[in-house]
């Protein structure tokens, strides 16, 4: 494959997703750990329903993180 100074990379089509709930959980969770969350989130949903819209794949996410916050929350 060649690639020139003119390629862009491909977006991933979870990049809307990953760009909101690393605004959201700003001061929450690194940026990586959001990443982590919404691939974890991807497999998740490609492996019980067979898709993955990015619809689902946020709310998993969102639900990923929350759950994170609340346990570093109670280990303080």
């Amino acid at each position: 494959m060649l690639v020139n100074d003119h390629t862009e990379p491909e977006s991933s089509p979870y990049a809307e997703v990953e760009a909101a709930l690393c605004e959201e959980f700003a001061g929450v969770h690194s940026a990586a750990i959001v990443t982590r969350c919404v691939d974890a989130a991807h497999y998740g949903a490609l492996e019980v329903t067979g898709y993955a819209h990015p619809n689902l794949v946020e709310r998993i996410a969102r639900k990923h993180l929350h759950v994170l916050a609340l346990v570093a929350s109670e280990r303080g």
